[in-house]
């Protein structure tokens, strides 16, 4: 793997924890009650997260100038532990055997791309 590679894979994967932290923040937002639907979708945490969603997807797309589409989905999969590790810290989820062993899955196959490729 060249450097420039290696760059543009940092740059999807700033990209995949950028989107995560978007959505940790809708689900903030959509835990609180707001006088009419308006309010609902039109208030600051909505609008800079998808705000947020829309600079993600231009650094995916940045990212995929430099990397093999192989790749991408292959990075793109850390998304879930983010949301994972997001979602026990911040909203006090709990963890059971089938999401550690999901995630365990999808490190087992981040692994193996990483030793294979």
């Amino acid at each position: 793997m060249t450097r420039s590679t290696i760059l543009y894979a940092c740059v999807l994967l700033m990209g995949v924890f950028i989107s995560a932290i978007s959505q940790v923040m809708l689900k903030k937002a959509s835990q609180k009650k707001y006088d009419n639907w308006l309010r609902e979708y039109l208030n600051p945490l909505v609008i800079f997260a998808y705000i947020l969603f829309f600079g993600t997807t231009l650094l995916s797309i940045v990212a995929y100038r430099g990397i093999p589409l192989s790749m991408g989905p292959i990075l793109e999969a850390t998304s879930y532990i983010y949301v994972t590790v997001f979602g026990v810290t911040i909203f006090k989820e709990k963890l059971n055997r089938k999401k550690i062993l999901a995630l365990l899955l999808i490190l087992c196959g981040i692994v193996v791309y990483a030793l294979a490729g």
